[in-house]
């Protein structure tokens, strides 16, 4: 039987942590506090050495009685039954929770947004089989279908979260998978330019609020240091997608001409129906939190009630705030709007809307590209996936950079550095530029270190409350997609096949995003000293006062400080 420490005290494990069975002199005692250079490391977060069979139990605002009834979950949380500020458990204990969690929530999310983007990129390998010409649309055609695909997506985002607040993203993210596989799957009778339009419309309005749906229920097992990394690996599948889709459709185009049919027609076809069967396994194996995995398929659960008492005290430990809002509770207009001017979310939502235009027109146009300068379709198809395995690595790189360094300014402005001096170069190019030099400029851009994921996760941590956080998720990739509507609009057909006028645009931008993010740590490290000066000219009591009559909410309250 495993055990776990209290200090020097070995217990049974399955030790009932009934808090009214300890009187308040008889505490249990807590883990070391991590500090900046002792957080946890590894595969998937920040390792360290320490002892696995002492306590990991962290201090919290639950270890004062003055401050833990401010913070007690309300009886409306559903997974208020398995709170309790006397529990503790061991760092074992806690990395093999943390895997089993890793395998049974964070896997299947890696699936689901693999055939998300297999349904909203696939058109990029689709262009490589004649599909303008087959349609008879231009470029500019191309271009608007981009545009009202990116403003769909963008107008669905709050709706979306609202839909899953209230219902479940349990059962709304899955709902979503089928509905869009449908039109997935129907892009095979695509004939000319107003069904390409329509397809690329309905597309962005089912998928539209998927990711935030997903990164916020995420957060409901993850902690606020853990959920970087795995919004690093989760967007992985982003690249992954790309690399795995080029070598299928290096296949599935060549079934042009079976039937008289073009090849990209089996590519949606094929793909669609792949999404439309993730979405129905996704209603079996996605539970609504982690106190609620019991199913009549399921009928013992994933976790064990000593289990679901460490997933529910840790996650309340680092993040009070979560347990505001029931997983079924939806948002009333007033919560709604109070998040919609929080001005102090709106530096990161400007830096959601610029950081990718400067690598967006070049990366939209690859296949294209590479199509102009006379490679054929299974080259150009083939030559995509160098870009993608460079910017997965740079992916990983800068998620793990942000936390080792714990700064999301430094670690996401690389970005632009990295496209700044290499859209120069693009600029210089003429016709009589090598191919091979182009495909190589060209696939460094695009291969980008892609920092939205840590993006989301900073977004996420300095909403701080599930209320501000729904909003929040949606607003920040409402302006992404926003991003996505300039940059596909930059590239012109007047403008072709060099696009002087698109990169020398992309050049001022890029630099501008620089001035951007120095602003924006700028922003945040004052905000944090002000307060800071605030809350140490208190007394204790005043803490406690403000504490318990405060009526700050979110990211507003005197003890919030924001990560930058």
């Amino acid at each position: 039987m495993d055990k776990k420490v209290f200090g020097d005290t070995v217990a049974d494990e399955k030790r009932s942590f009934d808090s009214s069975a300890d009187s308040a002199n008889n505490v249990p005692p807590l883990g070391t506090p991590l500090d900046d250079d002792s957080r946890p490391r590894g595969f998937w977060c920040r390792s360290l050495r320490r002892d696995l069979d002492s306590v990991a139990t962290q201090p919290s605002v639950f270890d004062d009685p003055a401050t833990l009834e401010v913070f007690r979950p309300p009886p409306r949380y559903e997974n208020a039954h398995r709170f309790d500020p006397k529990a503790r458990w061991t760092w074992r204990e806690e990395q093999r929770l943390v895997r089993k969690i890793d395998l049974k929530i964070m896997v299947w999310a890696f699936i689901m947004f693999f055939a998300l983007d297999l349904d909203r990129t696939n058109i990029s390998q689709a262009n490589t089989d004649n599909f303008l010409k087959d349609i008879h649309i231009t470029t500019n055609d191309f271009n608007l279908g981009n545009t009202l695909f990116r403003l769909c997506f963008l107008l669905a985002e709050l709706p979306s979260q609202l839909i899953s607040k209230r219902v479940g993203p349990d059962v709304w993210i899955p709902s979503q998978m089928v509905l869009w596989s449908f039109v997935a799957w129907s892009q095979y009778w695509i004939t000319n330019r107003s069904t390409f339009l329509a397809t690329r419309s309905l597309l962005g309005l089912l998928q539209g609020g998927f990711i935030p749906d997903v990164v916020l229920y995420l957060s409901y097992f993850y902690t606020k240091n853990e959920l970087p990394i795995r919004l690093a690996w989760f967007w992985v599948s982003n690249y992954l997608t790309d690399i795995v889709g080029a070598f299928l459709a290096t296949g599935i185009l060549k079934l042009r001409g079976h039937n008289g049919k073009a090849g990209w027609r089996y590519l949606f076809l094929i793909e669609g129906g792949f999404t439309c069967l993730v979405g129905l396994i996704s209603f079996a194996l996605m539970p609504p939190g982690p106190t609620q995995t019991k199913a009549w398929w399921r009928p013992k659960g994933w976790f064990t009630e000593r289990e679901e008492v460490i997933m529910v005290n840790r996650v309340l430990r680092d993040d009070p705030s979560k347990s505001d809002m029931h997983n079924r509770q939806g948002l009333s207009p007033k919560m709604i709007w109070q998040s919609l001017i929080d001005w102090r979310m709106w530096p990161l939502y400007i830096l959601g809307l610029v950081h990718m235009i400067p690598t967006g027109p070049p990366q939209v146009y690859l296949t294209l590209t590479l199509r102009n300068l006379g490679f054929s379709t299974t080259k150009s198809n083939l030559l995509s996936v160098p870009a993608k395995v460079i910017g997965t690595i740079g992916l990983l790189a800068t998620a793990y950079l942000s936390e080792v360094i714990n700064s999301r300014v430094l670690s996401t402005i690389i970005l632009q550095f990295w496209a700044l001096p290499l859209l120069i170069a693009l600029y210089t190019f003429t016709t009589e530029t090598s191919p091979w030099v182009y495909f190589t400029v060209v696939t460094l851009i695009v291969g980008y270190p892609y920092v939205h994921p840590i993006q989301v996760a900073w977004a996420s941590r300095n909403s701080h409350s599930v209320r501000t956080r729904t909003v929040s998720a949606s607003l920040y990739n409402i302006f992404v997609q926003a991003g996505a509507i300039i940059y596909a609009n930059i590239y012109q057909n007047s403008d072709k096949p060099l696009y002087k006028k698109g990169n020398r645009a992309l050049i001022g931008i890029c630099a501008m995003n620089i001035v951007l993010y120095i602003l924006t740590y700028y922003f945040y490290r004052h905000m944090n000293r002000r307060r800071e000066r605030i809350w140490n000219a208190m007394t204790p009591k005043e803490r406690n006062h403000y504490l318990e009559t405060t009526m700050d909410t979110g990211n507003q309250r005197l003890d919030f400080r924001f990560a930058y």
